[in-house]
Order: C-alpha cells, then sequence, then structure tokens
C-alpha cells in the first residue's frame, strides 16, 4: 500500500460519525487506505465503523494507551510507504491528500509534511494545533504560522507559501512511515501533547526538513479529547514541554533554557491561580514535580539524540522569545 491514513480513535462515537465521511469520500482508495486504530474505546466505536463503514480498516488495542503510544502500536500494522497521522475530529477537503503525497515523492529529503490546518468552528480563521505549519521560540514555546500563544489568525491568503518549519501538525501529518519508525516513533511516556513537536525536533536534528503545505487545507475542531482548560492538558502541555527540551536541547543551551523557564513556569503558575483557575496553577505545579521525577529516565533518550544529531540546533527554532514579543510587545502575527 501507497499510503495509510491513520485515524486513532477513543470514545470518539460522535467524532467518527461526523468527521470519518469526509475522510472516506475524499481519500481515493488509490491513494490509500484509511485506518482507525481503537484506542480500547468503551462506547459504540468500533461497532459503528464495521456498521457503517465496511471499507475502513479497524485495528483494536487492548486498553487506552493515550496518542503517543497508541500510534506507535497501530504503525506497528502498518507497512506503507506514508502515513497519515489524522487526528478523528478533522473534516478533509476534495484532494487534499494528492499534494501532500506528491511533495513527498519529488523530495527525499523532506521527512514529513502538512496541510494548511483551519478551524471548523470558525472556518476562516487558523486553528490552534498546526496552523500554517509549527516552530519552537529560543524558550521552547511552540507556536505557528497563523496562531501565536492563544491568539489565531484569519486566513487571508498570507501564508499561503509552502514553508520549512520544526514541527508539523499531529492533526494532520504525512510521515515517511521507514523513519517514524527508525527514529523511535512518538515518546509513548508523553501519552499525548507535545509528542509531534519531539518526533520532528529529532527528525531535523538528523538533517530531515519538514514542511507546511498549503495548496492542501482540511478543518480541525480542536479540543476534541480534553478541553483547551482541561487541567488534564494543562498538565501536559507543562511536563512534556520541559520533557521535550530535555531530550533535545543541546548542552550549550539547556541550562540557561531550563533556569528561564523555571522562573516563567511560576510566573504562568501565579498567573493561572491570580485569574481565578487553581486547578490549572496546581496543574503546573504538579507537571514540574513530574518532571524531575521522571528526567533520569529520560537521560538515554537525550544521549540517543545528542548521539545522532547531525544539525544540533535547527534553523527553525526562532531567536527571540514569543512571550515577550506576545504579552509585552504586543505582537499578535
Amino acid at each position: 500500500m501507497f499510503c495509510s491514513v491513520v485515524i486513532l480513535n477513543w470514545n470518539g462515537e460522535a467524532m467518527l460519525r461526523r468527521y470519518l465521511p469526509s475522510v472516506v469520500a475524499f481519500t481515493p482508495a488509490a491513494e490509500a487506505e484509511i485506518v482507525v486504530a481503537d484506542n480500547g474505546s468503551t462506547d459504540g466505536s468500533v461497532a459503528l465503523l464495521r456498521q457503517e463503514f465496511p471499507s475502513v480498516r479497524v485495528l483494536t488495542l487492548d486498553k487506552n494507551y493515550g496518542f503517543a503510544e497508541g500510534y506507535n502500536r497501530a504503525l506497528q500494522q502498518v507497512e506503507s510507504r506514508y502515513t497519515v497521522l489524522l487526528n478523528s475530529d478533522v473534516a478533509v477537503t476534495e484532494g487534499w491528500l494528492t499534494p501532500l503525497l506528491t511533495y513527498m515523492e519529488r523530495h527525499a529529503e523532506v521527512a514529513a509534511v502538512q496541510p494548511k490546518i483551519l478551524s471548523d468552528l470558525q472556518k476562516d480563521h487558523f486553528e490552534h494545533a498546526g496552523a500554517a505549519g509549527g516552530y519552537l521560540d529560543m524558550l521552547g514555546y511552540p507556536f505557528c504560522r497563523g496562531r501565536i500563544v492563544g491568539y489565531a489568525a484569519k486566513d487571508e491568503g498570507q501564508f499561503d507559501t509552502e514553508a520549512d518549519v520544526l514541527w508539523t501538525s499531529g492533526a494532520c501529518m504525512c510521515v515517511r512511515t521507514n523513519l517514524y519508525k527508525e527514529v523511535g516513533g512518538l515518546d509513548g511516556d508523553f501519552f499525548a501533547h507535545m509528542e509531534e513537536i519531539d518526533l520532528c525536533w529529532r527528525l531535523c536534528c538528523r538533517g530531515y526538513r519538514l514542511v507546511c503545505l498549503p495548496q492542501s487545507h482540511v478543518y480541525h475542531l480542536g479540543g476534541g479529547a480534553l478541553h483547551y482548560e482541561s487541567p488534564r492538558k494543562t498538565y501536559l502541555n507543562f511536563r512534556n514541554n520541559l520533557l521535550m527540551l530535555y531530550k533535545n536541547l543541546p548542552a550549550s543551551r539547556l541550562w540557561w533554557v531550563m533556569v528561564a523557564r523555571w522562573v516563567l513556569d511560576y510566573v504562568a503558575a501565579l498567573q493561572l491561580l491570580l485569574t481565578g483557575k487553581p486547578k490549572l496553577a496546581w496543574a503546573a505545579l504538579q507537571a514540574r514535580r513530574d518532571y524531575h521525577r521522571m528526567k533520569p529516565s529520560m537521560r538515554a533518550k537525550r544521549e540517543e539524540n545528542m548521539r545522532m544529531a547531525t544539525v544540533p540546533y535547527p534553523a527553525t527554532i526562532c531567536r527571540r522569545s514569543v512571550i515577550w514579543d506576545y504579552y509585552i510587545r504586543q505582537k499578535r502575527q
């Protein structure tokens, strides 16, 4: 098989019913198979798939392994040249897949690509998780063309050019299956959130390009599994961001970035507390505690990343602070 479009599902019967029809309608069988990997759902997801979507290949996992390890286990059963990691709350458009696969075929140095990702709730605006391609600032905070911190811009064609990025969104990422497996896939210890940035950073450091191709576009609901102000989401984002920095930053940058992040994380927790969000503040503090608990187990992964890196510090990491620009300079673009 040339390509497998793999959707990870956990108790997402309603999402599958709403979004899977577009994937089936606009993904030609000659280009790709559609695979739904079920992460131990207890709702009617599997029955729905077998009754209403007979053309879809169903993989059933024995429990919820999270986003990262769920995909790793699903891709153990995928042998296609390319794999698209596609969220269950993404509506694709006619012809969405062809530009992605065509570009990958023509550029052997590209490890992964993503389309332009727009909001399914506000279709003329970019969506938070990926927008028109992702980057990190100098302190490790993610941002995108079209989305900075909590601000998502209106799509006015300003990012309708292909661009090299640091990370392609896990909401819709087309990746070379062999490279995904070669670098170890998504880090299962992350469970969910930041895992695709960590994967892409590894790929960049090993000399591969990652690209956003706005010739293709999809619509993402976002927050399908966890609400944006969920304490669990806050915890995972804070913790996994620190783990990712520890795993991938060269030693010359690691110490001072972590000192800066120690200060900024406590400032963020205080700000959450003062704005009436004590559960989110506590989640941020728990994340720092658990980062330190998990850090020793990440040492071997860090050593491997440093050993395998041919590009110690990717050019697609911004040399300025997006937090300073957003909160102090009031920049939104």
